[in-house]
């Protein structure tokens, strides 16, 4: 006689479900996406809506596993599940880690290239592992569960379609209802329905929707990538919304606004007038008649109604001049001190002195930031897209435009060639690139040499004029240590002093490696001017990010100001000549206009309705533009992570302001991932 009663249960058969068994997949998801929650964003990260939506997908996908596995047959419906829970709890662990490292999210493309992260930043990997150790031990929990109860817990019984039903019906509802909120969440300046259809950024995402969803949102973009939102038939009357930044309450462009008669720094009317728009050739008109594509003729339509940047004072100050551009690891206003890099304390009071300069960080660390820096794009949330760019058409890049200029372009980085598929960007950018594999031969240590790298490069080309050449260098990369970084060792003596005042030593030994940057900027300098051509070259300097590899804690060490979210990123942006006057500039500015704004110097042919950033010398209004869509104008700041203006004290701020910005902002994410993603220089240029 068969028994009533089943393996792994002590339930009769017939009887109810258990509560266990349908909750299990919904609460551990909803467990694990709230534990990355607070690791991220602590505990204030969190609000009440957000945590809505996550309980709801969260629940929709654990009633969807509930669902699928009623059709397993008993026996391997509990090793599904620990396959399942695994699957879980490796998604959830590596975003923790990821975010402990970068301060970001990764995405599908940034996992399949995971073995090269690994094999060149195995250390970094591990210590993210250990610093997210508490979370990974909270995130491992659901699984221990499962392997040692379920026998116990679980209901095994046969299939049932009634289960399976119910669990996917319940699946079904519940995700209807997250859609409906979303959808009807329309409030605020940046709406959760904006955020969710209309875009894809895991920074945004993952905090208002959770990780599993934006894995799906993901997927989704991969397989069905955006379009450009449709724009309003009369778009080619009306102005676009970018149009309108940069003029005067009376519609004027800023650059023809009446000069104030007790204002001695702006120019005259005649020489006002005598300032041009900084535009090539371009017929919009005649692209568009003889578009076929819809979204090509969408973003023709686009950049011919963007209110271009004038010439100024400065445009051309520096044609002809040697350019030597520098984006260097993790270079900010945190290493300048006159003790420890006089060198670059020098430079950052000379020149162009920037008092309000940002560099956010972008999705893919490094290669964003020299992405965003050099061709004035915003990177595409997803994809390594200085890499993608490998294929296409680049006419703004200075490599390319330089040497078309009869320059001699070369281009050196002091680690691994290949890494995020530079011997394929930068060629492309009218480089001839050398790296550690390619022509350029350093001692391998961890991280590489700066000054080595100066000293093996600068006689390649200092007797060549004239020449540009771009330098991307590693010494100060994390981990910030004494044992593990080999810059920080070599300089360990030299912030003996910052140890004894207190400091702690991931502040310090940030110094330390920076100390190496300084010596190699100081290498190149005395180089130059031995040559002979030190006068006639101009050096321009940035970080590629923030020193992330630092605790807030650790930056506020270094700084003087208050840090938060945004001012964080704060940082300095070094253009210095020799025989230059200081000029000072108080205007928000960020890495997104170097590249205009060095073109306007060197007078190179670039049209400045085609890139995202604005020449930061001329008359147009400021707009510092984040990764997760916050920015930053003369009139205030807007906090994407808790959707918030706050206008600068003493400011009159128009109604509907705030939104009008964030369109622009979003426009400019919209439109740069077009020209990736459509080789758009190709189609203007008909390269």
């Amino acid at each position: 006689m068969k028994s009533r009663y089943y393996y792994g249960s002590d339930m009769p058969r017939g009887t109810g479900w258990r509560i266990t068994d349908i909750l299990f997949f919904p609460v551990s998801i909803f467990y694990m996406e709230i534990a990355v929650a607070i690791h991220a964003f602590g505990l204030s990260g969190l609000n009440i809506w957000n945590t809505v939506y996550i309980l709801l997908f969260s629940f929709s996908a654990g009633a969807l596993i509930y669902g699928l596995c009623s059709f397993i047959p008993v026996k391997g419906r509990y090793v599904t599940g620990i396959v399942l829970m695994s699957l879980q709890t490796v998604l959830y662990g590596t975003q923790a880690v990821y975010y402990t490292i970068f301060k970001t999210f990764t995405v599908i493309s940034s996992v399949f290239r995971a073995g090269d992260v690994l094999g060149d930043f195995g250390e970094q990997a591990v210590q993210g592992i250990w610093e997210s150790g508490l979370t990974i031990l909270f995130l491992l929990l659901p699984l221990i569960a499962y392997i040692v109860l379920a026998r116990r817990f679980l209901s095994h019984r046969r299939p049932r379609w009634r289960r399976a039903v119910v669990g996917l019906a319940g699946a079904v509802l519940l995700y209807a209802c997250a859609l409906c909120g979303i959808y009807m969440h329309t409030g605020g300046i940046m709406s959760d329905r904006y955020v969710y259809f209309d875009t894809f950024s895991p920074v945004l995402s993952v905090p208002r929707f959770g990780i599993l969803t934006t894995l799906r949102l993901d997927i989704k973009n991969m397989m069905f990538p955006q379009a450009v939102l449709d724009k309003p038939a009369d778009l080619e009357e009306e102005p676009s919304a970018d149009d309108t930044q940069g003029k005067t309450e009376d519609g004027l462009p800023a650059d023809e606004e009446p000069d104030d008669p007790d204002d001695e720094s702006k120019e005259t009317d005649e020489e006002q007038a005598s300032f041009e728009p900084r535009v090539l050739e371009i017929d919009f008109d005649q692209l568009i008649a003889q578009e076929t594509d819809d979204t090509i003729k969408n973003v023709h339509q686009y950049f011919k109604n963007v209110e271009p940047t004038m010439e100024n004072e400065y445009t051309g100050m520096f044609k002809g001049k040697n350019l030597i551009w520098i984006v260097a690891e993790a270079f900010s206003s945190y290493a300048l001190d006159e003790t420890h890099t006089p060198t670059l304390s020098k430079l950052a009071r000379e020149g162009f002195v920037f008092n309000n300069f940002y560099n956010p960080v972008w999705g893919v660390s490094t290669s964003d930031g020299e992405y965003v820096a050099l061709t004035s794009l915003i990177p595409k949330s997803g994809v390594w897209s200085f890499s993608r760019s490998s294929d296409n058409y680049m006419p703004f890049a200075f490599g390319n435009m330089l040497r078309e200029a009869g320059y001699a372009t070369l281009a050196y980085h002091n680690h691994t060639y290949t890494y995020y598929d530079r011997d394929s960007s930068h060629p492309n950018m009218g480089y001839e690139y050398k790296g550690v594999g390619n022509g350029l031969e350093v001692e391998t240590t961890w991280p590489e040499s700066d000054l080595e790298m100066m000293e093996k490069t600068v006689g390649e080309y200092a007797g060549d004029e004239p020449f540009h050449v771009y330098y991307l260098t590693v010494s100060g990369h994390m981990n910030y240590n004494f044992y593990g970084n080999m810059m920080c060792y070599k300089h360990r003596d030299d912030v003996q002093d910052m140890l004894d005042a207190g400091y702690s030593e991931a502040a310090s030994a940030y110094v330390a490696c920076q100390m190496e940057f300084d010596q190699a900027v100081e290498y190149l300098i005395d180089s130059l001017e031995e040559a002979g051509v030190l006068d006639d070259t101009v050096i321009v300097i940035s970080g590629d990010h923030y020193p992330y590899g630092l605790e807030t804690e650790q930056i506020q060490e270094l700084s003087d100001w208050e840090i938060d979210s945004m001012e964080v990123h704060r940082s300095t942006l070094i253009i210095w000549n020799s025989q230059m006057e200081t000029v000072t500039v108080d205007k928000y500015c960020s890495s997104l206009d170097i590249m205009p704004t060095l073109a306007n110097l060197f007078d190179l042919p670039v049209d400045s309705r085609l890139v995202m950033g604005r020449d930061i010398l001329s008359e147009a209004d400021p707009l510092v533009v984040f990764n997760n869509r916050s920015f930053i104008t003369d009139l205030g700041r807007y906090d994407a992570s808790t959707d918030t203006f706050t206008p600068n004290e003493g400011v009159q701020v128009p109604e509907g302001y705030a939104a009008e910005i964030l369109n622009q902002v979003n426009e400019k994410f919209d439109y740069s991932r077009m020209i990736l993603d459509y080789d758009y220089y190709s189609k203007v240029f008909e390269n």
